[in-house]
């Protein structure tokens, strides 16, 4: 008997393509934590994104989302997969052989990202990528088929009769819905696999012994609602790094090597590391990305082993000019070879804030270098310091367009009052913070509208290596006024006025805000 059968709906499509595209990534997700791989295909993507617009797309990233634009580049990779999938759903209607060809390019493509990682090799990625491909079509061709109504006789219906009968629909949403909170719950737990807990599980294995020279950071002589803290709480210290996961590292097996134009290249356990001779010292940290008046700084008081000291165990050679560091995720940064040796802080770094690094600001070990910023120094997740020639290799963001000096400029902001704020007209309390790492900031002035420099009154400092609390108070009468800051240095140089973008070697200009006084 002749038979008709109906295609779904080019909503139904949609749903079941992108319900597929997801089934698809989180097999990638779990496969990957139960392979051990230490990143997905998603976070492979998206690092090899990162890694082909950096330069472009670094700034903008930042300035949208701030700290949070890993998580938003990921949510980006996720969205544009999904809608793929749904697109291929709408037209696998008609062509269903359509899944079979687009999932395995999402797999291969996957595969090749996760193998470009120089921590992957092997036949695993492409074990996961067949995995998620297969499943991601089939579950595509299941919701197809549940949404497609049985073939009646032809002739035996018209019109109306041709849509989905209410059977119909309800079993393809209930197994769309059953899919996608299986995919959800497949992607989590393998996210929760891959993160575990390593720093608190070294906490347990590894003794923090205390620093053989500790410099205290002294108690704040006025306090501000709203003004930056002399040392910033580790839950809120920013983030900025190309890391779309932060690598989990078993410190039981990571190694630091010390090697390059040097005499005697040796190799430290974490165990090895731990047992030297450290300090502990406040030093302010910024990122070359930060805006004038930005928040991306911050001041961590940092436990670790003086640079200066390894360098001296391994014997550099006097053809060495710089100090070339690599991070376990490929990752690398290069500065000058004096900024180890002239006097300012220069450390190779396991704990923030009395505690070992939190996975997000590079345990097991991180470079700390006071006075540089992060894109030159601030290597993470270290495993390599060689020792080169100034022109013999360039970081990571050198080849991308930014300096490859990188010393921190002299900055200054104003914490209180926010811009756009409504304050009381009369007395008023300005207060912020002033930075120069490795320098030190000896005056913050700030001014009133058009009206002269006025100094600020300082809060007491630790070393020049941080940010120094100011604050002044300013009569303001009733009407809208604009506040700024300038700090000159302890050299005596002033803050410039001249304004400049972030790229390519930083910021530059005075920080100010816009306030309205409101009659009493």
């Amino acid at each position: 008997m002749d038979v008709t059968s109906h295609r779904p709906s080019a909503a139904q499509g949609a749903v079941a393509g992108a319900v597929a595209a997801a089934t698809a990534l989180a097999v990638g997700e779990l496969g990957s934590a139960l392979a051990g791989l230490v990143v997905s295909p998603v976070l492979g993507v998206g690092g090899r994104f990162v890694d082909r617009f950096a330069a472009s797309l670094k700034e903008v990233a930042v300035a949208l989302f701030g700290t949070n634009d890993k998580a938003a580049l990921v949510v980006g990779t996720l969205v544009v997969t999904v809608a793929i999938g749904a697109m291929t759903g709408v037209v696998a209607r008609r062509h269903r052989w359509l899944p079979w060809l687009v999932f395995p390019v999402f797999g291969v493509v996957g595969a090749l990202a996760q193998l470009s990682d120089p921590r992957i090799s092997g036949p695993a990625p492409w074990v996961v990528a067949g995995a998620s491909a297969g499943l991601g079509a089939a579950a595509l061709g299941v919701l197809l088929r549940a949404a497609s109504p049985p073939p009646l006789p032809l002739g035996y219906h018209t019109g109306p009769a041709a849509e989905p009968a209410p059977g119909d629909r309800r079993r393809f949403l209930i197994g769309a819905g059953a899919m996608a909170i299986g995919a959800v719950a497949m992607a989590a737990t393998g996210r929760a696999m891959a993160r575990g807990d390593v720093v608190a599980d070294a906490a347990r294995r590894f003794h923090l012994r205390r620093p053989g020279r500790r410099r205290p950071v002294p108690d704040p002589t006025f306090t501000v609602p709203g003004l930056s803290p002399a040392v910033t709480p580790t839950r809120d210290f920013y983030r900025i790094d190309t890391a779309l996961s932060s690598p989990q590292i078993d410190p039981s097996w990571w190694r630091l090597r010390v090697e390059g134009l040097v005499d005697r290249p040796f190799e430290l356990t974490f165990d090895e590391l731990l047992a030297l001779p450290s300090v502990e010292e406040p030093v302010t940290l910024q990122c070359v990305s930060n805006e004038i008046g930005g928040g991306l700084v911050g001041t961590a008081v940092w436990q670790g082993v003086p640079l200066a000291d390894l360098l001296d165990r391994a014997g550099v050679r006097p053809d060495a000019e710089q100090v070339f560091t690599r991070s376990v995720d490929g990752w690398t940064a290069g500065f000058p070879l004096a900024a180890a040796g002239d006097g300012r802080v220069a450390l190779v770094a396991y704990a923030m804030n009395g505690e070992l690094l939190p996975v997000a600001h590079g345990f097991p070990a991180r470079l700390v270098v006071s006075g540089l910023y992060g894109y030159v120094s601030a290597t993470k997740w270290v495993e390599s310091i060689e020792l080169t020639r100034w022109d013999g290799v360039d970081g990571y963001w050198v080849p991308r367009g930014w300096s490859k000096d990188g010393p921190v400029k002299l900055a200054s902001r104003i914490d209180v009052p926010r811009s756009g704020a409504t304050v009381a007209a009369g007395p008023v309390t300005v207060a912020g913070v002033a930075w120069l790492p490795a320098v030190g900031v000896d005056t913050v002035e700030v001014a009133v509208d058009d009206g002269p420099w006025r100094l600020a009154e300082l809060g007491p400092v630790a070393s020049e290596h941080t940010w120094v609390q100011w604050r002044r108070r300013v009569e303001l009468r009733a009407g809208a006024h604009r506040i700024r800051v300038r700090a000159p240095d302890a050299p005596g140089r002033v803050q410039t006025a001249d304004h400049a973008e972030p790229a390519p070697d930083g910021a530059t200009g005075h920080h100010q805000v816009h306030v309205t006084a409101a009659a009493p």
